[in-house]
């Protein structure tokens, strides 16, 4: 729908050049026919200006349609009257009558009006005769089916404009809303995240200072200076552990050791058990023909840190076993076994330690798998893809 300056310039643009056609060349015989068709001029414009305007683009209408329908009707029926070439007036009432009543409804009936008003004008300038009659009668039909056809056809493409623009609208809204789900579920993930990487590395990295600060306390009180000397060395180096740990999951990086060789960092991580007491713990390497990728790295030590830390505070065990082996193509198994009091797996439990790490282990697209019973001991088998199908499955969740 053109805006209400595009109709000014239409109005005004049409109505001078009518005027100007009346003026030199298709004015009526008599001074008196000429005034009167330039007033019909004037009047379908005042008519446009005080009452029409206001109405464009401003639904519904209200009194302004049936008034400027009366309006218009009246300056075309008089101008044609007066100059059969006034007749042209009814290309601005027509689409003005459409605009402006904004229904097909309305519009139907402003082309029966405004097609009367030509009927009555040609039939009354004519002179009443029968051809004037004949003249007004084909000219207004045509007019009225021409104009009836073009109204349809506008209403119809502007309703099809404002169907688009309101699926435009839903659609934004939709997909404001999405947005805002997907920021609040992202949030939520970003809570588990922090939650399982807390337990898993501080949470347990501070119970074993704990651990160890307990010792180093005893072996002060007894006298044994060397070995509280070297405890007071171990905690010094966990507790820069966890304060790296700490930086890391601020900055959400997934904390690894500093050591560059996973094997290394496997190692380390036993000997930190093996520092708090408890059970023995043994490493037995199986075949590393691959490389590991930062993130499968992360998933193993998360799982082996969580596995030694239930070992030393729940299993009661005298002797554990851990195994790590990586394939060419970078899948890996990590197995933990203890001899300990073992468990039910199927038995409800509460914390972080077996559902993170399976939940650490199925983002990663891995299995967990926890084999035990009471009295025992303890079987956990964590096995990662290899690094092809970790990638697709990053892929596949950042296209999410």
């Amino acid at each position: 729908m053109l805006k209400p300056r595009w109709w000014d310039v239409t109005v005004g643009a049409g109505s001078l050049a009518m005027a100007v056609g009346l003026l030199f060349g298709f004015g009526p015989v008599g001074q008196q026919r000429l005034m009167i068709a330039l007033a019909s001029i004037v009047l379908f414009v005042l008519g446009y200006v005080l009452v029409g305007r206001a109405a464009i683009g401003n639904p519904p209408a209200g009194w302004r349609f049936p008034v400027f329908l009366a309006v218009a009707a009246l300056a075309v029926g008089i101008g044609t009257a007066a100059a059969p070439f006034l007749a042209m007036l009814q290309t601005l009432a027509y689409p003005l009558a459409w605009v402006i009543g904004d229904t097909r409804r309305r519009g139907i009936l402003a082309s029966l009006v405004i097609a009367a008003s030509v009927f009555t004008g040609v039939f009354i300038g004519g002179g009443f005769t029968a051809g004037a009659a004949v003249s007004g009668a084909t000219t207004a039909t045509f007019s009225v089916v021409f104009a009836t056809a073009l109204g349809l056809w506008i209403a119809s493409i502007a309703e099809y404009g404002e169907e688009r623009a309101r699926l435009l609208a839903d659609l934004t809204a939709a997909q404001a809303q999405v947005e805002a789900l997907s920021r609040g579920r992202g949030a939520a993930e970003e809570r588990e995240r922090m939650a399982r990487d807390i337990h898993d590395t501080l949470a347990q990295t501070l119970a074993g200072l704990v651990i160890l600060a307990e010792r180093g306390g005893r072996q002060s009180r007894n006298g044994e200076t060397d070995a509280a000397a070297t405890t007071i060395a171990t905690v010094e180096q966990v507790a820069r552990d966890a304060l790296n740990e700490a930086r890391a999951i601020v900055a959400r990086t997934a904390a690894v050791p500093s050591e560059p060789a996973f094997e290394a960092a496997v190692e380390r991580l036993i000997e930190r058990f093996r520092a708090q007491g408890g059970a023995a713990i043994a490493l037995e390497r199986g075949e590393v023909a691959g490389t590991l990728e930062r993130d499968a790295q992360v998933v193993l030590l998360r799982c082996l840190q969580e596995a030694l830390s239930n070992v030393a505070k729940h299993a009661g065990a005298v002797r554990a076993v851990v195994r790590v082996a990586v394939a060419q193509d970078g899948a890996a198994r990590l197995e933990v076994v203890d001899d300990g009091d073992g468990f039910d797996p199927d038995a409800p439990h509460s914390g972080f330690g077996i559902d993170g790490m399976r939940e650490r282990v199925a983002l990663a697209g891995g299995r967990l798998e926890v084999r035990s019973q009471p009295g025992g001991g303890t079987a956990l088998v964590v096995v990662l893809p290899g690094a092809g199908v970790m990638a697709e499955r990053a892929v596949a969740e950042r296209a999410l």
